[in-house]
């Protein structure tokens, strides 16, 4: 299947159409669709209404009460995955006001318990000086100083015990000077204070380290729920679980790669050093 932007968006409008129209050519009411599924019948309403959108089980289900033929099942099944997918294109967080995509990121934050982030290429928001934050935005339009502000608030969330993070980041994400070297120095150093959390593991991946697989984008898991993939131009949003646990075994492959503890601390000296 084509992961086509301009897809994402009008494929969960499609995915309720063909499923609302399968049922009727079935000759089956939602209510007793609903008992075929064991689901609510107002479940099955707001599949069709697009007002929620089917997991991929949920379809399964619906298609096989329906005694869809193969070949069918197969592209609704894709289209099922096409709408459990979402792209977010930077533009549009730039028109919304970027605070208001901080307060999107806060509140899975707020949801979830397990987070990981890999980082390949730059420090996320959450592990970031001020210093460091102000010059990663200056790329972005207007008045930044909200987004600062929310990007330094959303930082607590490190101290909530009921939480549990993992950062991987590689020597290059640890050691890009977003800022000049006495503030790579802090930065840094900050790092490392950070690590000392007992709910928060910083894990380092140092150039040389032989991994076969390429760090091609940054990405962030939220339990095992949700996954985010970050580009230039914006990022796209996985819903399907098939691709949340393709990014976990990605994620753990590089766990395995990475330096933890007082190792980690040792590199992260050294590399402070370096640009003192």
């Amino acid at each position: 299947m084509t992961l086509d932007p301009e897809q994402l968006g009008q494929s969960k409008a499609d995915l309720a159409e063909t499923l609302r129209t399968l049922r009727k050519r079935a000759g089956l009411s939602q209510v007793r669709l609903a008992g075929r599924c064991n689901v609510s019948q107002s479940k099955i309403s707001k599949i069709e209404t697009a007002e929620i959108t089917p997991s991929l089980v949920d379809v399964e289900l619906i298609l096989r009460a329906l005694g869809a033929p193969e070949q069918l099942v197969a592209e609704v099944t894709a289209l099922a995955r096409l709408a459990n997918t979402e792209w977010q294109p930077i533009r549009s967080s730039w028109r919304r006001g970027l605070e208001k995509r901080q307060a999107e990121l806060a509140g899975l934050e707020t949801e979830s318990r397990e987070l990981r982030y890999f980082l390949p290429a730059m420090i996320t928001g959450l592990l970031a000086t001020p210093e460091y934050i102000r010059a990663s935005l200056e790329y972005s339009p207007g008045d930044v100083s909200k987004t600062v502000a929310r990007k330094l608030s959303r930082q607590a969330v490190l101290y909530d015990s009921t939480k549990h993070f993992t950062f991987l980041l590689t020597e290059q994400a640890a050691r890009w000077a977003v800022v000049p070297p006495p503030a790579m120095a802090v930065q840094i150093d900050h790092l490392a204070s950070l690590s000392h959390l007992p709910n928060v593991r910083i894990g380092l991946i140092p150039i040389g380290t032989a991994i076969n697989r390429g760090p091609m984008n940054t990405f962030t898991v939220y339990d095992d729920r949700l996954a985010t993939v970050e580009t230039f131009t914006g990022r796209t949003v996985f819903r399907d679980a098939r691709d949340i646990n393709e990014h976990l075994d990605v994620f753990r492959e590089y766990e395995q790669k990475a330096h933890f503890g007082d190792t980690a601390r040792t590199l992260l000296q050294e590399w402070a050093t370096l640009y003192r």
